[in-house]
């Protein structure tokens, strides 16, 4: 595993970092989840900026201020819902974050931290989501010098435990 690459229990909203990723809806202007825990800590500043943005297709990712939040920006990306595995959901889960690490460098992010992406309301399965998250983020890593460090955020021990599961299993 690359050593830029980081694990933490913790809740996203209270990480002073450059950015950290929203798991959005579509529409970009708030929802359940971390997307719902983001826009609340954020305050109204990053709905009327959401507002703005015309949404997010699904795989897509687009980037905002970060407002009453400890950090710099927030990159918001939609998941795929998970239907059964024959609708692209894996390739579009990893194009999410793809997506974010590109424009943390367009937009000189050194440290990002990344929710479990999909694996809420959207039911994707979280060892597989967990097994992308952690290809995807590695392998741009192993061609990109930017940025310095990922941290992959855990709220819950299920999700906490199966990252550190995987990313011991690939060291």
């Amino acid at each position: 595993m690359n050593s830029r690459i980081k694990l933490i229990k913790s809740d996203i909203t209270t990480l002073h970092v450059d950015a950290i990723v929203n798991a959005a809806n579509s529409s970009l202007l708030g929802g359940g989840g971390v997307d719902g825990a983001i826009h609340r800590a954020a305050g109204p500043g990053l709905l009327a900026e959401c507002r703005s943005l015309n949404g997010c297709s699904t795989g897509e990712a687009k980037i905002t201020k970060g407002y009453l939040l400890p950090c710099k920006f927030v990159i918001h990306t939609v998941g795929p819902v998970w239907y059964g595995g024959n609708n692209n959901e894996e390739n579009l889960l990893a194009s999410c974050y793809k997506n974010c690490l590109k424009l943390a460098i367009e937009n000189n992010v050194k440290i990002i931290a990344f929710p479990n992406i999909s694996t809420g309301v959207y039911h994707f399965p979280k060892e597989k989501a967990a097994a992308i998250a952690l290809k995807e983020v590695e392998s741009f890593l192993n061609n990109e010098s930017s940025p310095e460090e990922v941290i992959f955020v855990c709220f819950d021990d299920e999700n906490y435990i199966l990252y550190k599961s995987l990313m011991g299993a690939s060291l």
